[in-house]
């Protein structure tokens, strides 16, 4: 999963995106509204933390534009203004949550899992095709109900993206841009060494290679 983590402060925003990339988050972060929209505009994220506070450009109004271009990705409102007029326009204006600073980091990402989970149309906190199972929380898989195994972040990161869709063939640079946060290194053979490792812990006719196109996880039982 990819997020566009949107906020001012250096010292929040450097802890928030570590605290993302240590949960197996893809994540890059803006520190400003007008950056934000521009890198919106050219990359697909699943999620947005925005902060109000913002330079130049309110957060109130960032979420205006973005609800304005019929883009309809997961996001999360992370602000310490606590009026309630503020909390009904982010709300109102297109926001999944609102949340209140200062927050927990642990409550802070079982919200975004919620909120990822309405989007998607399941109510269980569980992911799977009927076959293969992934829990965000604990990031362990197990296949057919049976002991579960853990997974490497990147492992969890690469499977995920194939749960969120199943049937559906993601191709390398999808999965690329799912695992993989602004400036780090991605290995040629990075996409291939996960799904080994992941056929390995769940067998090897879990994920499919589409010859020539991708990969995907079949919608199961």
């Amino acid at each position: 999963m990819r997020v566009l983590l949107v906020e001012d402060d250096p010292m929040i925003g450097e802890a928030i995106q570590g605290a993302l990339k240590d949960a197996c988050y893809a994540a890059d972060w803006v520190k400003n509204g007008r950056t934000a929209l521009t890198t919106l505009a050219c990359q697909h994220y699943d999620l947005v933390l925005l902060d109000l506070g913002l330079p130049g450009k309110d957060g109130l109004d960032v979420l205006t534009s973005i609800r304005a271009s019929d883009n309809p990705v997961c996001l999360l409102i992370i602000t310490a203004r606590d009026g309630l007029d503020d909390r009904l326009r982010g709300l109102d204006g297109g926001a999944d949550d609102y949340v209140l600073k200062p927050f927990e980091m642990a409550e802070l990402l079982a919200r975004m899992r919620a909120v990822l989970r309405r989007k998607a149309g399941s109510a269980a906190p569980v992911l799977s095709n009927g076959v293969v199972s992934l829990d965000p929380a604990t990031r362990e898989a197990s296949v057919n109900g049976g002991s579960t195994v853990q997974l490497s972040n990147r492992e969890f990161s690469l499977l995920q993206a194939l749960l969120v869709r199943p049937g559906a063939i993601l191709s390398r640079s999808e999965l690329e841009d799912r695992i993989y946060g602004w400036g780090e290194e991605v290995e040629s053979n990075a996409v291939e060494f996960l799904i080994h490792a992941l056929r390995r812990k769940l067998g090897s006719e879990m994920i499919k290679n589409i010859r020539g196109v991708g990969w995907m996880i079949s919608k199961g039982a």
